[in-house]
């Protein structure tokens, strides 16, 4: 059944849908369903529990404050994991479980399934996981799989902090493409043999060998733990910084010379990886089975033109010895990719093992050294073959999607559409009982300030030392044009220009102005509800959207009435360290007025909130995970005022297309009660490695 969604869609024109619903569901009105388990990214802080009780005790002083629906958003972004910090009063790592219950996502809607009997409980839940005499999830050593993350957000960082200076180098911040002649595209993908003093890739590899921040320096025989076949590189540097394939630009990667005590007897060079990118005109890949041809000899201009004879040496002496010590190699495919941004994307397939080996005259006439490797049985399927990836294929339009309920949730008011898909209900549904919309909406008794004041820049922003928004910033943009704009780190709040300001709409510093230009999909999901994924790559550091609702006070919000659609903007207590948050000040300046406004501060509840029950836009589908790819932004773009920040939502990680989007909802423990007094606890489906097991 497909459904060509209007702006406005209730559960009123699908009777048949609530029907179902009801099949399913016999405490609908009792707790929210899992129609849209984004509805868990309602989050509230510890501190306004507190308020919020206190407040209801003068009312009824004989009864504890009770909540039914979850707690709202508390908007808190810690600036290494680059997830929402911990609300508690204690600076926490990633992996402490405590410090952000996570849990699934749910909401109020008539097709309430997995969780109403998880939901009630408030002993048993998640009895399986571990923890204290109290029930509380115990803090574990963080996952193979999070040191990957965390290395490669940091290097990504790095990355664009390079990007900047190369990009003020080429005089791209005030016309790239005036500038194209001048300073030739830096894609990394397409072009591995520039100098490495104008390559930010690599000086960010240095950087970071400088800082002893790079995973695995030494090099490892055999799989490298976290990174699981199928995994995607998006250059050759990611490989380099997480210790998989040490060099940035050789096929063959080797443990030389030097003995090595944990080696024992093995004798050495010795290969444990190689990369298979196109770049020899003698390689022959049948995915299962590879000749490989050795390193040497090419002239690394791009055309695989072989100039002179291999010798025995090196990586070709590795893969030699890999065959009489019985060694599996790992072998990575590097694929030209033109809807990535990059170019190019390499993904790791898995251990092959080096069966035999012969020299023969090349298609150049040159003598090279062939490797006949064989995969090893076991493993997780291939996932690439050639440019295909056989896990999962991007539709090329909307009419090829599988299990189409809605053609546009926005109803044409984005100049992207967004699909709604589900292939588990039966019947099939799309979303309901909300409204679509592409702009914030305001309640009466809430009105911005249009008192910003203005850079004077004209046309593009161009020097940070002259434009005022740049000093807000720190005295630099918090923006890269790269890919067409990345924000470069987390920072506490970016100021970007506004509507008073001298320069146009392709300014650097406007970034997250500029809608979605990501082509997203809602999809059903088995236990989750409804959720965001992308069909598009997707860089490190790109805005994906903004959260849309409508913007109110905090006070005005009826905690009882079962919306937990709530965004609580919490920037400002977050800035100043309020509540027990990780105070993320850094380098911005703020306002005198805020400055000085320290009475005000003294409160830590949020003085305003976003309220996307009834209406809102495709961030209210977006899910929790405890190991998320985006981060909340706090971003000031029309006035200055940070306790009304806009709430933008941005890439943490690079994203593969298909890839479910999610973020930290931050969850205080043991931070909703049932309307007995009783503390609830619910667990968490999201699946991540350092899954902390609880929501709340």
């Amino acid at each position: 059944m497909v459904v060509q969604c209007t702006l406005k869609v209730t559960n009123d024109s699908l009777e048949i849908s609530d029907m179902a619903a009801d099949a399913k569901c016999n405490h609908e009105d009792v707790v929210p369903s899992h129609d849209d388990c984004s509805s868990r990214g309602a989050r509230r802080s510890s501190a306004r529990l507190k308020l919020l009780q206190e407040k209801k005790s003068h009312q009824q002083p004989q009864k504890k404050r009770t909540l039914s629906p979850p707690p709202c958003h508390n908007l808190k972004v810690n600036k290494v994991s680059q997830t929402p910090s911990t609300p508690n009063h204690k600076k926490r790592k990633l992996g402490d479980e405590d410090a952000h219950p996570p849990g699934p996502t749910a909401t109020p809607g008539p097709h309430h399934r997995h969780l109403d009997h998880d939901f009630h409980q408030t002993q048993d839940a998640h009895a399986d996981a571990d923890a204290d005499a109290h029930g509380n999830p115990v803090p574990t050593e963080r996952s193979a799989s999070a040191s990957v993350t965390e290395t490669l957000r940091q290097f990504n960082k790095c990355y664009l902090h390079f990007v900047q200076e190369e990009e003020k180098r080429c005089g791209k911040l005030d016309d790239r493409q005036k500038n194209k002649a001048s300073c030739p595209k830096e894609n990394i993908a397409e072009d591995d043999t520039k100098r490495g003093s104008k390559r930010p890739d690599l000086k960010a590899i240095t950087k970071m060998k400088e800082t002893c921040s790079v995973l695995n320096p030494t090099k490892m025989i055999g799989s490298i733990p976290g990174i699981d076949v199928g995994h995607q590189f998006f250059s050759r540097a990611e490989m380099v910084v997480l210790g998989f394939h040490s060099h940035w630009l050789n096929g063959i990667d080797y443990i030389g010379q030097a003995r090595r005590s944990d080696l024992g007897d093995y004798k050495l060079p010795l290969a444990v990886s190689i990369v298979l990118s196109g770049q020899y005109e003698d390689d022959l890949d049948n995915f299962e089975e590879i000749v490989y041809t050795g390193q040497g000899g090419n002239n690394l201009l791009g055309d695989k033109r072989q100039i002179k004879d291999q010798v025995m040496r090196l990586g070709n002496l590795g893969l030699k010895n890999c065959i009489e010590h019985s060694v599996p190699v790992r072998v990575v495919r590097g694929h030209k990719c033109t809807n990535s941004y990059v170019g190019k994307v390499y993904t790791y397939d898995g251990l092959y093992k080096v069966v035999n080996y012969w020299a023969e005259k090349g298609v150049s006439g040159f003598t090279v050294y062939k490797f006949r490797l064989k995969r090893l049985e076991g493993q997780p399927p291939l996932t690439t073959s050639q440019v295909h990836y056989t896990r999962s294929r991007v539709p090329d339009s909307i009419a090829e999607i599988r299990g189409l309920v809605c053609k546009d949730i926005t109803g044409g008011q984005e100049d992207i559409p967004i699909p709604a898909t589900n292939l588990v209900d039966d019947p099939p549904v799309p979303p309901t009982g909300f409204t679509y919309h592409k702009d914030m909406k305001f309640a009466k008794n809430v009105k911005l300030p249009l008192n910003a004041s203005g850079c004077s820049c004209r046309g593009t922003c161009t020097d940070p030392g002259v434009c005022a928004c740049a000093k807000l910033n720190g005295s630099d943009f918090p923006y890269v044009f790269r890919d067409g704009g990345r924000l470069i780190e987390p920072k506490a709040v970016v100021f970007e220009c506004n509507p008073n300001c001298g320069c146009g709409p392709g300014c650097v510093n406007r970034i997250s102005q500029r809608g979605l230009k990501y082509r997203l999909e809602v999809f059903r999901t088995p236990n989750r509800g409804w959720g965001v994924r992308c069909w598009d790559y997707i860089p490190s550091g790109a805005p994906i959207c903004e959260y849309i609702g409508r913007l109110t006070k905090t006070d005005d919000i009826d905690s009882a009435a079962g919306n937990s659609y709530i965004f609580d903007i919490d920037c400002l207590q977050t800035m100043k360290g309020l509540d027990g948050r990780e105070r993320r000040l850094r380098d911005v300046s703020l306002p005198v007025n805020l400055e000085n406004d320290d009475d005000k501060m003294s409160e830590s509840v949020p003085e305003f909130c976003i309220d996307a029950g009834s209406a809102g836009n495709v961030a209210r589908f977006i899910n929790h995970s405890c190991q998320p790819n985006l981060f909340v932004q706090c971003i000031l773009s029309t006035h200055h005022d940070i306790k009304l920040a806009r709430v933008v939502l941005i890439a943490a990680d690079n994203i593969p297309p298909l890839k479910e989007l999610t973020y930290d909802y931050g969850y205080a423990l043991d931070s909703v009660a049932g309307p007995d007094g009783i503390i609830k606890q619910m667990p968490c489906y999201c699946g991540a490695a350092d899954c902390r097991k609880r929501l709340f």
